[in-house]
């Protein structure tokens, strides 16, 4: 049994290795842009790849290479029901609906004609979003028709970039003010005021359906649950002062008690529907009930590194330090077990 782990993921890429390491678990390092990856992987059970929607070499093909070997048989991380709603609000729109999972209601439109008779008679305020994005970027609360017109004629105009300079330097600037970032960094955003980024370039303007989302009031923070092999831990994230939202804020509290149960419990039943390797969903709260405005597979690991504990589906509690990494890892060598006492029995 051999793992390969490609070279280049995110931040779960060095605690996978590390972990292998350790736990005498066969693994090599691949690169997955090579043109005979294929070739490489002839001699591994299993493909791990933290792949970024900030990347633009991964928004080009990660998903499509995962598929392609999870079909032909080989055990991947993350699988197909773990990422192919990852950074498309649009797809999560109709997952939830179709699964009946409680989640903030949400309406897209493919017409801008429908799109601005639903504007005129919808109450207000709306969360306007782009289907990618993370750290609430490309969100917008609508306050009035004009803007929320203005916003329509661009997604059926002209488009939208999928990076937006001006609310990333805002948002460097805020960070720098309240101690949660450097000044170079805003320098970096200023910068930047003059070109997009590669992954953005390579996604291509935003355009031709405008998305919405029912704005949820009374929210000071949200919650973000991560559930991976049965077991769950949180953060509360605070919503930024003066704004309306909390994700990619860096005010975070990790406390057991700042975590309400039945957000975890939301988590494991929706989870026990999608069935995902590891998934966050980010939580908040709508008449007194947990609600999901959107998930994602992946996550900045070192902004977890402090949670206290987990949780099992039971909600029972497990003080102490704990490696999520680790059990990404222990899921695909479970699968890779199960895969070839498969294959054995198969034989015989």
């Amino acid at each position: 049994m051999k793992i390969a782990i490609h070279k280049e993921g995110d931040s779960f890429t060095t605690r996978w290795i590390d972990y292998c390491q350790k736990a005498g678990i066969p693994y090599k390092v691949v690169d997955c842009y090579a043109s005979d990856i294929m070739n490489d992987l002839k001699d591994c059970d299993a493909l791990m790849w933290h792949h970024s929607h900030m990347r633009p070499k991964d928004v080009l093909f990660a998903r499509q290479l995962l598929y392609s070997l999870e079909l032909a048989g080989k055990v991947v991380f993350p699988d197909f029901k773990t990422t192919w709603h990852f950074d498309d609000k649009v797809g999560q729109k109709y997952l939830f609906e179709a699964c009946d999972i409680p989640s903030a209601r949400s309406f897209v439109f493919y017409n801008k004609k429908e799109a601005l008779k639903w504007l005129d008679s919808t109450s207000l305020p709306k969360v306007f979003k782009l289907r990618g994005g993370s750290g609430s970027s490309n969100v917008e609360l609508i306050k009035t028709r004009a803007e929320g017109r203005s916003i329509i004629n661009k997604v059926f105009g002209s488009g939208i970039s999928n990076y937006q300079a001006w609310s990333n330097l805002k948002e460097r600037y805020r960070k720098y003010r309240t101690g949660k970032g450097t000044f170079s960094n805003v320098l970096r955003g200023v910068a930047r005021l003059g070109y997009i980024t590669k992954a953005a370039d390579v996604k291509g303007r935003e355009k031709g359906y405008a998305y919405f989302q029912e704005f949820i009031p009374g929210n000071d923070s949200d919650i973000r649950v991560i559930v991976i092999d049965n077991k769950a831990f949180a953060i509360k994230r605070m919503v930024r002062e003066n704004d309306f939202r909390a994700s990619g804020g860096g005010d975070i509290l990790y406390r057991k008690e700042d975590i309400p149960l039945s957000a975890v419990e939301l988590a494991f039943k929706a989870n026990d529907v999608l069935k995902c390797q590891c998934i966050a969903f980010d939580i908040v709260f709508k008449d007194h009930q947990p609600v999901i405005i959107e998930i994602s597979y992946g996550f900045r690991a070192p902004a977890y590194d402090s949670c206290p504990g987990f949780w099992n589906k039971n909600l029972d509690w497990t003080e102490g330090s704990m490696n999520p990494y680790a059990w990404m890892v222990d899921l695909v060598v479970d699968k890779v077990s199960q895969t070839n006492n498969r294959r054995v029995v198969a034989n015989d």
